[in-house]
């Protein structure tokens, strides 16, 4: 019998697999489109709240919004008062961008979960939220400590960093 850990990586890859596909005729990475979809709701954020939203280091959201930057979906700037805060907020090309990233997820989350009843919906989020406290609680605390590159995941290693 495989382990919930197993099974839960196996779909954890599928599902970055399917959302990548969806992305990539959008010009866009798996994890972009989750900076992208936090500037929707906010006129502007500045890239701490970003990583505090995004739940990942900021060299991380630093990174992603340089190549945002570069597609031109986002625009940073600083404001008089204080030149070191950085803040972003999505261009018009960002916001269109975000309907269809929306439309993109509706359609994996569909795939996802095609055969589950609401109750099965329900409960699953329930279950991997407490298994995503427990495993922060035995790894000491603060989920963005433990944020790792994209290649990490990619080949098995038994070493503990």
């Amino acid at each position: 019998m495989k382990s919930v850990g197993w099974l839960l990586t196996q779909a954890a890859r599928l599902h970055r697999f399917h959302l990548s596909e969806q992305l990539a005729d959008k010009g866009l990475y798996a994890g972009q489109e989750q900076l992208l979809r936090a500037l929707v709701p906010a006129e502007a954020l500045n890239v701490s709240e970003l990583s505090q939203i995004l739940q990942v280091r900021l060299p991380t959201v630093s990174k992603s919004l340089n190549r945002l930057a570069k597609l031109g979906l986002i625009e940073r700037y600083s404001e008089s008062s204080d030149l070191r805060t950085v803040w972003v907020k999505l261009t018009s090309k960002g916001h269109a961008l975000a309907e269809a990233i929306e439309t993109s997820w509706a359609r994996v989350e569909a795939d996802l979960m095609n055969d589950f009843d609401e109750k099965d919906k329900r409960r699953l989020r329930r279950l991997l939220r407490r298994a995503g406290r427990n495993l922060t609680e035995a790894l000491g605390g603060d989920e963005r400590q433990f944020d790792v590159q994209d290649n990490v995941l990619e080949e098995p290693t038994n070493r503990r960093d």
